[in-house]
């Protein structure tokens, strides 16, 4: 009989931890609540929460249980061997005694995995990583932190995680965190953060596995106050949507800016000019004297009767009431709740001064006769936001009255429509005009806020969208993820402190921003080749530079015009050769003629979102959605197009720099025309 080995131990805890998972669920299911509730809804509340704790302890086929060991120097006894040793796995496991067996990633004793080093070991005497394929534990790798003799080396089980071929979904990168992206992962709850992170330095990934820090931190306060995660598109958010659950999160929403802010049907688009004036600012004030411009001051005394007896309050009274409610910084709405109450409130004093004693009940009838109705709809008539912005948008005269002094002549001619619609429905609503009723809605009624939120590619935003995120956190915390090189709307923000500012969070102290220069996923020849683009795009960003020992392929081919299509196609085969996924990536107008030569060709593809599999691993991807995504091998469809498809030329270039950086092992550029500018040199 063989000898034992150290890995063979390592898989007989494998093996215990995943009995002991089992075991952990099987209780869970064996629950009996038949009497333990006090009616059916803390049945159902209760039921619910027990599917949800069952669902987290689902064993994950081909999902890692733990990743690394951690054995401390002061418990090693005289064999070498440590009872003082912690496993750290995706999730918290215990046997039947309640002793752990793996330790949640999240829990305090695991951050030393992810920062001790030789220089500051953190009392740990040997780290060890586990590699894996599929779910069989095939590997190991240890560093002796505090071994002098030992010399301080890369991890190869690392880098084989981070090269590891992408097919499916986006995984998670819990094994492979590294300390610069731990201290954002493990921030505290109470401030805001945002991470300007170049392409390939893991930001996506860092506020997703913040989300799931801050769940397991503060789970109470979150679940109460609920967090959310705002993607770019839906595409996007199918591809990062099996993150959470990864790592036992089954309750997080997620949504597209657009989906958040949906209270009206967008059927329509603006050109880049509305669009940016409708995205600016300064729409914020024009809105709020668009809804404040209703509020009249009273023409005549109310009279109110009661009984036998009619009480009077003059104008001038009411008046004051209603200038009183108009200065304070109370939404439209609950001003008009509270001004029938404070005219019958001048009634009572009326009744009081007369030897009457009314109450709290007699109050309230007043604030509900018709003379005090009467006042209110006078003086502070009802506002419908969709209503208002239709008007906004459809009078040039009550536009031009409310944007007086704030946008010039030529902004409100550009925002007006050419055919006004007749109502709210038949409106042919563009996404901007959407932030714009949300925009409204809010200066009427106040916006719930969740506890935290995650908004990620938050370069792209306008400043009117950036309010209605920030109103979705307003008493909470956000995490902001984005890239400024990666900004490709004419609107997008030119600076973080300017994001922070419209998001309610530039306050001092209120927010730090961190910055990840240190690729993960993009190859050095490749970023270094994209980063040619930056000194025209964002000079003042760092270059990112690439902790890949794999230097990664980089192919650039010019063919003549009418051999492009075929060339493109050939180039597709050739990345099909190799292992993982592969995105053909093009120009918008260029998708169909590519999709017609793959179809021609033989090779069939997949739309962006769609998931992958080892027998589809081809997508096309139109350059407007490749944002966040990623491919082991990129073929890019003429660069020239993908610029020229684009308002200007900043955001063309800004559009190429994503393009070229959603390559993990290799990038082929074919093209007809010539490079843009930077990229010939």
């Amino acid at each position: 009989m063989p000898a034992r080995t150290p890995l063979d131990d390592e898989r007989d805890h494998l093996a215990a931890s995943r009995a002991a998972l089992r075991a952990m669920r099987s209780d869970v299911e064996a629950l009996d609540i038949s009497d333990v509730t006090a009616n059916w809804v803390n049945a159902e509340v209760l039921a619910s929460e027990i599917a949800a704790r069952i669902r987290s302890l689902a064993d994950l086929a081909g999902t890692p249980l733990f990743f690394g060991r951690l054995d401390y120097e002061e418990s090693l006894d005289e064999d070498g061997e440590s009872g003082h040793r912690f496993y750290i796995g995706r999730r918290h496991v215990h046997d039947a005694s309640g002793d752990p067996m793996v330790i949640d990633w999240r829990a305090p004793v695991s951050q030393p995995f992810y920062r001790a080093s030789k220089r500051d070991p953190l009392g740990v005497a040997l780290r060890r990583r586990f590699g894996y394929e599929g779910g069989d534990l095939t590997a190991y790798e240890d560093e002796h932190l505090t071994d002098p003799a030992e010399a301080a080396t890369g991890s190869a089980l690392l880098q084989r995680e981070i090269e590891r071929p992408r097919v499916g979904p986006m995984r998670d990168i819990v094994a492979t965190i590294q300390p610069e992206q731990d201290e954002i992962v493990r921030a505290g709850l109470g401030g805001t953060v945002c991470v300007q992170g170049a392409p390939g330095t893991g930001k996506t990934a860092v506020g997703l596995h913040r989300v799931a820090y801050l769940l397991y931190t503060h789970r109470e306060r979150l679940a109460r106050s609920g967090t959310l995660v705002i993607g770019p598109n839906r595409s996007f958010l199918r591809y990062i949507e099996q993150v959470l659950p990864a790592l036992g999160e089954m309750e997080v929403k997620q949504a597209t800016v657009d989906e958040l802010v949906a209270r009206v049907e967008v059927r329509g688009a603006d050109g880049a000019e509305a669009a940016r004036i409708k995205g600016d600012a300064r729409m914020a004030e024009v809105l709020r004297r668009a809804v404040r411009s209703g509020v009249r001051m009273p023409s005549e005394p109310v009279m109110v009767v009661r009984g036998s007896r009619r009480w009077r309050v003059p104008a001038h009274e009411l008046e004051e009431i209603v200038r009183e409610l108009a200065s304070r910084d109370l939404r439209y709405g609950s001003a008009r709740e509270a001004l029938p109450q404070r005219v019958a409130h001048a009634v009572l004093v009326r009744m009081e001064q007369a030897g009457e004693a009314p109450d709290d009940r007699v109050q309230n009838a007043v604030a509900r006769t018709p003379a005090v109705k009467a006042v209110v709809k006078e003086c502070w008539p009802q506002v419908d936001p969709a209503k208002l912005v239709l008007r906004l948008l459809s009078d040039a005269d009550f536009l031009a009255e409310q944007a007086e002094g704030i946008l010039t002549p030529d902004e409100q001619k550009a925002i007006l429509w050419e055919r006004p619609p007749r109502s709210v429905k038949s409106a042919r609503w563009s996404p901007a005009d959407a932030v714009l009723v949300d925009e409204a809605h809010d200066l009427v009624e106040r916006t719930g806020s969740l506890g935290h939120v995650v908004l990620d590619e938050a370069q792209d935003l306008s400043p009117m969208q950036y309010r209605a995120v920030g109103r979705r956190c307003s008493t909470g915390s956000a995490t902001i993820l984005g890239d400024i090189a990666q900004g490709t709307t004419p609107w997008a923000t030119e600076s973080w402190a300017a994001a922070l500012a419209h998001l309610g969070k530039g306050r001092a102290g209120e927010a730090v921003i961190e910055e990840l220069t240190q690729g993960f996923r993009v190859p050095r020849d490749v970023i270094a080749y994209a980063s040619r683009l930056l000194p025209a795009i964002a000079p003042e960003l760092n270059e990112a530079t690439s902790i890949r020992e794999s230097a990664g392929s980089l192919a650039i081919g010019r063919v003549a015009r009418d051999d492009l299509d075929e060339a493109v196609v050939l180039a597709c085969r050739t990345a099909l050769e190799n292992e993982g996924s592969i995105g053909l990536i093009a120009a918008d107008a260029r998708v169909p003629a590519l999709a017609a030569a793959l179809a021609a060709g033989g090779l069939s593809h997949l739309a962006p979102g769609d998931e992958t599999s080892r027998e589809a691993r081809l997508t096309l991807v139109p350059a407007s959605l490749a944002k966040g995504l990623e491919y082991d091998h990129v073929v890019l469809d003429e660069p020239a197009a993908v610029v020229s498809g684009e308002p200007d030329e900043r955001t063309g270039l800004r559009r190429l720099y994503v393009a070229l950086t959603r390559a993990v092992s290799g990038l082929a550029v074919v093209h007809a025309a010539p490079l843009p500018g930077p990229l010939a040199d």
